[in-house]
């Protein structure tokens, strides 16, 4: 089933935002001050909404609560990969696995299969962003990092395992906001505690240069996935992840345009693959 124009135009923008406060983490300097910093900033609005929302459905309490495990063990892969591989390399592998992952898993655990040229759609668009992360050989900062790659592809397993946990967790929720809210407050605080205790001692020297740009970038990544949760409550989830990981692309952009990095002819052609993809994913149903 092909999303609506309407579905499909804020899962782009989602995608666009993703790819916007993953650019100021990349352009900061302590990744875990400024990962925390933009899961900080949803903790508090989020807590003020759960006052006035409707009340989380019973069903959905699991699913908000594995989430927020998987997130944290997400976050620590993926500072990980970074501490060991090249972002404009992990980053791709990371996103760009999750698309197929996710489509299987629908399938064998919401019951959503995929026509052929669906699944073809989603093929190509993960194909597509993985390739991103390929460099010539010979090329500058090429990585052969055995453990880069190892914890890329688990951080690519546990954005799946949470993509698929949080889009039924969602549809189960009765009201997708209010799970998106929880979620926030589960996963935030105590990777706020864990940041703290890591920079004791430090603390106000060490997160006061990230304070506005982390701002921005945790009100940008409410947004971005609370419409990613939405999506995938009205949606196919194969979908909505598919067109939600072209953020790799929006992400290359801001790159040249923004940080000056090379995009070239390789990243044209790679990021028109994962355009097709995206096409033959949203007329083959």
């Amino acid at each position: 089933m092909a999303l609506g124009a309407d579905v499909l135009s804020l899962v782009l923008l989602a995608a666009v935002l993703h790819a916007t406060w993953n650019a100021l983490i990349k352009a900061g300097g302590d990744r875990l001050v400024m990962t925390t910093t933009i899961m900080f900033v949803p903790i508090a609005p989020s807590l003020l909404a759960l006052f006035v929302l409707p009340a989380m459905a019973p069903a959905a309490w699991p699913f908000v609560i594995l989430s927020a495990i998987v997130h944290w063990v997400y976050f620590g892969v993926l500072l990980g990969a970074y501490r060991y591989g090249d972002l404009s390399q992990v980053y791709p592998i990371a996103r760009g696995s999750a698309p197929a992952l996710v489509a299987v898993e629908a399938w064998i655990f919401a019951g959503e299969a995929l026509t052929a040229l669906e699944m073809a759609g989603v093929l190509v668009v993960s194909a597509g962003i993985v390739s991103l992360a390929w460099r010539p050989r010979g090329g500058a900062g090429r990585t052969h990092e055995p453990k880069a790659i190892a914890l890329a592809l688990l951080t690519a397993l546990t954005i799946a395992i949470y993509l698929l946990v949080d889009g039924m967790g969602g549809r189960r929720a009765g009201s997708p906001l209010t799970y998106v809210c929880w979620l926030f407050v589960l996963q935030g605080v105590p990777l706020v505690a864990f940041a703290l205790w890591r920079r004791r001692g430090r603390i106000a020297e060490s997160f006061r240069p990230h304070l506005l740009r982390g701002g921005l970038g945790g009100l940008i990544a409410g947004i971005s996935y609370s419409i990613a949760i939405w999506a995938m409550s009205v949606a196919p989830l194969a979908h909505v992840v598919a067109v939600r990981e072209t953020s790799v692309v929006f992400g290359a952009a801001i790159g040249a345009l923004v940080l000056k990095e090379p995009f070239g002819r390789y990243r044209i052609a790679a990021s028109a693959v994962i355009a097709g993809g995206a096409v033959l994913l949203n007329v083959g149903g």
